[in-house]
Protein backbone atom coordinates (compact mmCIF):
# COMPACT_ATOMS: atom_id res chain seq x y z
CA UNK A 1 0.00 0.00 0.00
CA UNK A 2 2.71 2.47 0.97
CA UNK A 3 4.51 2.01 -2.35
CA UNK A 4 1.38 3.34 -4.07
CA UNK A 5 1.15 6.30 -1.70
CA UNK A 6 4.80 7.29 -2.24
CA UNK A 7 4.63 6.69 -5.99
CA UNK A 8 1.49 8.82 -6.16
CA UNK A 9 3.14 11.65 -4.23
CA UNK A 10 6.17 11.63 -6.55
CA UNK A 11 3.99 11.52 -9.65
CA UNK A 12 1.74 14.30 -8.33
CA UNK A 13 4.72 16.55 -7.58
CA UNK A 14 6.09 16.03 -11.11
CA UNK A 15 2.69 16.75 -12.68
CA UNK A 16 2.20 19.91 -10.56
CA UNK A 17 5.78 20.98 -11.33
CA UNK A 18 5.16 20.60 -15.06
CA UNK A 19 1.76 22.35 -14.88
CA UNK A 20 3.13 25.33 -12.95
CA UNK A 21 6.39 25.59 -14.88
CA UNK A 22 8.48 24.79 -11.79
CA UNK A 23 9.85 21.38 -12.77
CA UNK A 24 13.38 22.70 -12.09
CA UNK A 25 12.44 23.32 -8.46
CA UNK A 26 10.99 19.81 -8.24
CA UNK A 27 14.20 18.23 -9.54
CA UNK A 28 16.37 20.38 -7.23
CA UNK A 29 14.21 19.38 -4.25
CA UNK A 30 14.55 15.71 -5.22
CA UNK A 31 18.34 15.96 -5.40
CA UNK A 32 18.57 17.94 -2.15
CA UNK A 33 16.22 15.48 -0.42
CA UNK A 34 18.33 12.52 -1.53
CA UNK A 35 21.49 14.22 -0.28
CA UNK A 36 19.89 15.04 3.09
CA UNK A 37 18.61 11.47 3.40
CA UNK A 38 22.13 10.06 2.94
CA UNK A 39 23.57 12.49 5.52
CA UNK A 40 20.81 11.63 7.98
CA UNK A 41 21.39 7.89 7.48
CA UNK A 42 25.12 8.29 8.14
CA UNK A 43 24.39 10.33 11.28
CA UNK A 44 21.90 7.76 12.55
CA UNK A 45 24.21 4.89 11.66
CA UNK A 46 26.80 6.11 14.15
CA UNK A 47 24.26 6.50 16.95
CA UNK A 48 22.61 3.15 16.22
CA UNK A 49 25.98 1.37 16.17
CA UNK A 50 26.94 2.98 19.48
CA UNK A 51 23.73 2.07 21.28
CA UNK A 52 23.44 -1.41 19.75
CA UNK A 53 27.01 -2.06 20.89
CA UNK A 54 26.16 -0.87 24.40
CA UNK A 55 23.08 -3.10 24.36
CA UNK A 56 25.20 -6.12 23.42
CA UNK A 57 27.62 -5.31 26.26
CA UNK A 58 24.69 -4.93 28.69
CA UNK A 59 23.25 -8.23 27.47
CA UNK A 60 26.59 -10.02 27.89
CA UNK A 61 27.05 -8.51 31.36
CA UNK A 62 23.58 -9.67 32.43
CA UNK A 63 22.16 -6.15 32.88
CA UNK A 64 19.32 -6.77 30.47
CA UNK A 65 18.38 -10.00 32.27
CA UNK A 66 18.16 -8.08 35.56
CA UNK A 67 15.93 -5.49 33.91
CA UNK A 68 13.83 -8.27 32.39
CA UNK A 69 13.34 -9.78 35.87
CA UNK A 70 12.24 -6.36 37.16
CA UNK A 71 9.61 -6.23 34.39
CA UNK A 72 8.31 -9.75 35.14
CA UNK A 73 5.56 -8.80 37.66
CA UNK A 74 4.14 -6.32 35.14
CA UNK A 75 4.58 -8.45 32.04
CA UNK A 76 2.89 -11.46 33.68
CA UNK A 77 -0.28 -9.39 34.00
CA UNK A 78 -0.04 -7.86 30.54
CA UNK A 79 0.77 -11.14 28.75
CA UNK A 80 -1.06 -13.91 30.63
CA UNK A 81 -0.80 -16.35 27.69
CA UNK A 82 2.98 -16.63 27.98
CA UNK A 83 4.73 -18.89 30.46
CA UNK A 84 6.38 -16.52 33.01
CA UNK A 85 9.87 -18.01 32.62
CA UNK A 86 9.63 -19.01 28.96
CA UNK A 87 11.43 -17.75 25.87
CA UNK A 88 8.48 -15.59 24.82
CA UNK A 89 8.32 -13.71 28.12
CA UNK A 90 12.07 -13.21 28.08
CA UNK A 91 11.84 -11.79 24.54
CA UNK A 92 9.00 -9.47 25.61
CA UNK A 93 11.01 -8.20 28.59
CA UNK A 94 14.16 -7.72 26.51
CA UNK A 95 12.16 -5.90 23.82
CA UNK A 96 10.68 -3.54 26.42
CA UNK A 97 14.13 -2.93 27.90
CA UNK A 98 15.63 -2.12 24.50
CA UNK A 99 12.73 0.21 23.69
CA UNK A 100 13.09 2.00 27.03
CA UNK A 101 16.73 2.64 26.19
CA UNK A 102 15.75 4.01 22.78
CA UNK A 103 17.18 1.05 20.87
CA UNK A 104 14.33 0.35 18.47
CA UNK A 105 16.59 -1.49 16.02
CA UNK A 106 17.87 -3.80 18.74
CA UNK A 107 14.29 -4.32 19.97
CA UNK A 108 12.90 -5.40 16.60
CA UNK A 109 14.34 -8.96 16.46
CA UNK A 110 13.29 -9.50 20.08
CA UNK A 111 9.79 -8.27 19.27
CA UNK A 112 9.53 -10.63 16.31
CA UNK A 113 10.65 -13.53 18.49
CA UNK A 114 8.10 -12.58 21.16
CA UNK A 115 5.31 -12.47 18.55
CA UNK A 116 6.29 -15.92 17.24
CA UNK A 117 6.11 -17.29 20.79
CA UNK A 118 2.73 -15.63 21.37
CA UNK A 119 1.41 -17.01 18.08
CA UNK A 120 2.49 -20.49 19.14
CA UNK A 121 0.36 -20.33 22.32
CA UNK A 122 -2.54 -18.31 20.85
CA UNK A 123 -5.99 -19.81 21.49
CA UNK A 124 -6.99 -19.44 17.82
CA UNK A 125 -4.32 -20.01 15.19
CA UNK A 126 -4.10 -17.30 12.55
CA UNK A 127 -5.80 -14.71 14.77
CA UNK A 128 -4.02 -12.18 16.95
CA UNK A 129 -4.49 -12.93 20.64
CA UNK A 130 -5.11 -10.28 23.29
CA UNK A 131 -1.46 -10.58 24.32
CA UNK A 132 -0.32 -9.96 20.76
CA UNK A 133 -2.54 -6.88 20.51
CA UNK A 134 -1.25 -5.62 23.87
CA UNK A 135 2.34 -6.10 22.70
CA UNK A 136 1.67 -4.03 19.57
CA UNK A 137 0.07 -1.29 21.70
CA UNK A 138 3.05 -1.15 24.07
CA UNK A 139 5.53 -1.02 21.19
CA UNK A 140 3.51 1.66 19.40
CA UNK A 141 3.42 3.89 22.48
CA UNK A 142 7.25 3.89 22.33
CA UNK A 143 8.02 4.81 25.93
CA UNK A 144 11.72 5.67 25.89
CA UNK A 145 13.87 6.93 28.73
CA UNK A 146 16.55 7.94 26.23
CA UNK A 147 15.14 8.73 22.75
CA UNK A 148 18.46 8.26 20.97
CA UNK A 149 17.17 8.41 17.39
CA UNK A 150 15.27 11.65 17.99
CA UNK A 151 18.32 13.15 19.72
CA UNK A 152 20.54 12.14 16.78
CA UNK A 153 18.17 13.81 14.33
CA UNK A 154 18.07 16.96 16.47
CA UNK A 155 21.88 17.02 16.63
CA UNK A 156 22.06 16.61 12.85
CA UNK A 157 19.87 19.68 12.39
CA UNK A 158 21.80 21.85 14.82
CA UNK A 159 20.04 21.52 18.17
CA UNK A 160 22.16 22.93 20.99
CA UNK A 161 20.39 20.76 23.56
CA UNK A 162 18.98 17.65 21.85
CA UNK A 163 17.64 16.11 25.07
CA UNK A 164 15.59 19.10 26.24
CA UNK A 165 12.50 17.35 24.84
CA UNK A 166 12.69 14.57 27.44
CA UNK A 167 9.90 15.74 29.82
CA UNK A 168 7.44 16.25 26.96
CA UNK A 169 8.44 12.94 25.38
CA UNK A 170 7.99 11.04 28.64
CA UNK A 171 4.61 12.61 29.42
CA UNK A 172 3.16 12.06 25.96
CA UNK A 173 4.45 8.47 25.83
CA UNK A 174 3.08 7.65 29.30
CA UNK A 175 -0.33 9.08 28.41
CA UNK A 176 -0.49 7.20 25.10
CA UNK A 177 0.70 4.01 26.84
CA UNK A 178 -1.95 4.29 29.57
CA UNK A 179 -4.72 5.00 27.06
CA UNK A 180 -3.55 2.20 24.76
CA UNK A 181 -3.38 -0.39 27.57
CA UNK A 182 -6.79 0.73 28.83
CA UNK A 183 -8.37 0.31 25.41
CA UNK A 184 -6.60 -3.00 24.81
CA UNK A 185 -8.08 -4.35 28.05
CA UNK A 186 -11.51 -2.86 27.40
CA UNK A 187 -11.71 -4.22 23.85
CA UNK A 188 -9.84 -7.45 24.57
CA UNK A 189 -12.80 -9.76 24.42
CA UNK A 190 -13.35 -12.89 26.42
CA UNK A 191 -9.94 -14.55 26.45
CA UNK A 192 -9.19 -15.87 29.90
CA UNK A 193 -6.74 -13.70 31.84
CA UNK A 194 -4.59 -15.25 34.54
CA UNK A 195 -3.29 -13.05 37.40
Amino acid sequence: MMKWVWSGMVLLSVVVGLATGRIGAVSQAAIKGAQDAVLLCVTLLGVICLWNGLMKIAESAGVTRVLARLFLPLTRRLFPDLPPRGEGMQAVCMNMTANLLGLGNAATPLGLRAMREMAAVAPRKGTASNSMAMFVVINTAALQLIPTTTAAIRIRFGSANPFDILPCTWISALVSLAVGIGFAYALGGKEKRHG
